[in-house]
């Protein structure tokens, strides 16, 4: 049986390590960026690589890279062996050093904003060696595609591929401010909110309509509508502390306001929905040791904040 040798003919981890990101990438100038190399380079690795396995690995368009049949194959062993060759490294450290390396998180943006980023910070001043690149988005993003090894998010979850770390539900209220309730009366019933302007969030499905539940169980679906839609978190915080209208919000991201009377609870007696907040890892990786301390860190983290119950 022929033996591939790690020369710089060979498979290398190098080049395995290109050929893996270029497969979950399509498109190798995107993955010369993220791994810091020419474009060049890229394509030396991925030739070199198909000329040590002995078959074509990938099929080049002008605009995609995608897998052949054996490149697919191939691509499922690569990732089960670099995900070993990387253990074995850690397991060896473990013993005489502290865990080191980078994770990639993806956070929604307004929570990463107002509280992970501090946690981040907490959790380096315990572990100075690991590096984390935090990407902020709401938008729900193919974590293997995108390279990420863990994502924090909020709401329900459609992909069932990934290891699910529940960490609890968020809270949610009405409010407003005081000169806006004052200048318009408060409402006294979820009927009355159609006289209300709404700051709506445009990327929530279903965020034309209230889905509210009475202290004593009660659900009532209210329609609402306003003016002014935001597609993130910290531009319907400001428009409700500037008086533009009422809103449901997490608890975290107003808690502060409420304290300092800036916003008020609106219809106490009835709450929006809570939402699920999770944590998604990439399967390959949670297995890593830098990995898990994230992951642990965040979630116990996390739970703590204001309006989140744990799960």
């Amino acid at each position: 049986m022929a033996v591939l040798k790690m020369d710089k003919g060979g498979p290398g981890f190098d080049r395995m390590r290109t050929f893996v990101r270029v497969a979950e990438r399509g498109n190798l100038s995107m993955v010369a960026k993220e791994l810091g190399i020419g474009q060049s380079t890229v394509t030396r690795h991925l030739n070199e690589l198909e000329e040590a396995v002995g078959v074509a690995l990938l099929s080049r368009t002008t605009r995609r890279v995608t897998l052949t049949e054996e490149g697919s194959r191939y691509y499922t062993n690569c990732l089960q062996i670099l995900r070993l060759v990387e253990q074995a490294a850690e397991e060896a450290r473990a013993a005489r050093q502290a865990p080191a390396g980078a994770v990639r998180l993806s956070c929604t943006a307004a929570l990463g904003v107002m509280h992970v980023t501090r946690t981040i910070f907490d959790f380096q001043d315990r572990h100075p060696d690991i590096r984390v690149d935090l990407n902020l988005t709401d938008e729900r993003i193919d974590l293997v595609r995108e390279g990420v090894d863990v994502a924090l998010r909020l709401g329900p979850l459609a992909d069932s591929s990934m290891k699910l770390h529940a960490v609890g539900e968020s809270q949610r209220l009405l409010v407003g401010a005081p000169a806006y309730l004052s200048a318009r009366g408060r409402p006294e019933h979820p009927a009355d909110l159609s006289r209300y302007e709404t700051i709506v969030m445009s990327n929530v499905a279903g965020s034309n309509q209230l889905l509210l539940s009475a202290s004593d169980g009660t659900r009532l679906v209210v329609p609402v509508s306003g003016r002014l839609r935001v597609d993130h978190g910290l531009a319907a915080r400001e428009a409700l502390a500037a008086g533009r209208g009422i809103g449901p919000t997490h608890l975290w991201l107003v808690h502060d306001l409420l304290d300092d009377g800036r916003l008020e609870v609106v219809l106490g007696d009835y709450r929006p929905s809570p939402v699920p907040v999770s944590l998604l890892i990439v399967p390959e990786r949670a297995a890593v040791a830098r990995v898990r301390l994230l992951v642990d860190f965040l979630a116990a983290e996390v739970a703590k904040l204001p309006g989140i119950r744990p799960s």
